[in-house]
């Protein structure tokens, strides 16, 4: 118990550092988004404070490496995104629902500690990576999970890329973006971010203990697919969008897959 209090602690304390920075940001901007770019970055902060007091042997190098291109690439994508932008409507509607008078410390709960304790969950196998001892060479399943948490996120950044590229033509407003990776799955961005979970777990799994930290990528996979991601997003984009119920039906909700043939009207 004592040596998991001893990774878990300073963790927890640099979690709560952030989330509480951020939430007392978030009162003065009157803006709860802005903690959705910090996800990625709290992880990162995770994996440093893990290895902080452990000496770091290759397998330590090539997985901080990954965590850290993922997680700077996702921050800068979604903070330039908001850039000028108002609040997330799911924020606001929370805001409206429980009234400004409330909200304010509402939010603290529901929004910022809610994500920090997920930061501590989510991050698991990557705790379990950093504090292990450092062994000689790269480890087979870290080069195979390093591997395949590059590929997720560089599928993630390739699916956010064609979406911005079409979201900034003006004369795709309305429309479905149903070419480059999302004409195989309709969030190739959400599969490329579970991927690279699932990448992390690989990475884990010749260090004590790292098999079992598989509940993390699980959860990551539930919440991307029926929390905060699919679900949320597809009740909106049926509600906006009228060419989405023929984009849905021909295409792969999640795993990329080849099209179906175009549902005749």
């Amino acid at each position: 118990m004592s040596a998991v209090w001893s990774v878990l602690g300073p963790n927890a304390a640099a979690v709560a550092l952030l989330v509480v920075s951020l939430w007392l940001w978030s009162l003065i901007r009157r803006d709860v988004s802005i903690v959705d770019p910090w996800w990625s970055m709290g992880t990162l902060l995770i994996a440093a404070v893990t290895g902080w007091s452990h000496p770091w042997a290759l397998d330590h190098i090539v997985v901080f490496t990954v965590v850290a291109l993922w997680a700077v690439r996702l921050w800068a994508y979604l903070g330039l995104r908001s850039i000028g932008e108002p609040e997330d409507a799911r924020y606001t509607a929370f805001r409206n629902h429980y009234g400004p008078e409330r909200y304010w410390w509402v939010s603290f709960f529901q929004v910022f500690v809610l994500q920090g304790f997920l930061m501590l969950v989510v991050s698991a196998p990557l705790q379990a990576i950093m504090r292990d001892r450092p062994s000689e060479g790269l480890s087979l399943n870290v080069l195979v999970g390093a591997s395949v948490a590059f590929f997720g996120l560089v599928f993630e950044a390739v699916a956010d890329a064609q979406l911005a590229a079409f979201k900034r033509d003006s004369t795709n407003r309305g429309k479905v973006l149903d070419s480059g990776l999302w004409r195989y799955s309709r969030h190739p961005n959400y599969f490329g971010e579970a991927v690279v979970a699932w990448g992390f777990w690989i990475c884990a799994l010749h260090v004590p203990g790292g098999l079992y930290t598989i509940f993390a990528p699980l959860i990551m996979t539930w919440l991307l697919l029926r929390v905060s991601g699919v679900t949320m997003l597809e009740k909106n984009l049926r509600r906006s969008k009228p060419a989405y119920a023929d984009y849905e039906a021909r295409t792969s909700t999640f795993v990329p897959w080849p099209p179906k043939e175009t549902v005749s009207a």
